[in-house]
């Protein structure tokens, strides 16, 4: 599975953004998409996961809220929409996905598909 994510670029505080995330061949065979992002001199770290089947979602403490995680079976893509963008929310947002039957979605090891990172940067 190749991940693709786009949709990212400058935002003032405040404002909204929507991240997309395609699969090559679909996500058929996938339990659940997630997205991760990564400021600069940080850990990568968990923001929101949807599962394939079904619509279970979770989302980190500090976007609940903010932003909503989705999908649309029928072009197979993952979204990512970003309310109320704040300056901390700057980072590179990278969409992984995984076929694991796993819990620990908030963990970036259990993803074997990575998407390239799309950078968000919002200004104050």
């Amino acid at each position: 599975v190749q991940l693709q994510a786009s949709g990212g670029g400058l935002a003032q505080a405040g404002e909204s953004m929507r991240l997309s995330c395609t699969a090559s061949g679909g996500f058929s065979d996938i339990y659940v998409i997630s997205w991760f992002r990564q400021a600069p001199g940080k850990e990568r770290e968990f923001v929101s996961a949807v599962t394939w089947i079904g619509t279970t979602t979770m989302y980190a403490e500090s976007v609940k809220g903010r932003f909503t995680i989705s999908k649309r079976s029928d072009d197979n893509t993952a979204h990512l929409q970003l309310n109320s963008l704040k300056p901390e929310d700057t980072a590179v947002y990278y969409c992984a996905a995984t076929r694991r039957i796993s819990t620990i979605w908030y963990s970036r090891y259990e993803y074997e598909f990575w998407g390239q990172g799309t950078l968000v940067t919002v200004s104050s």
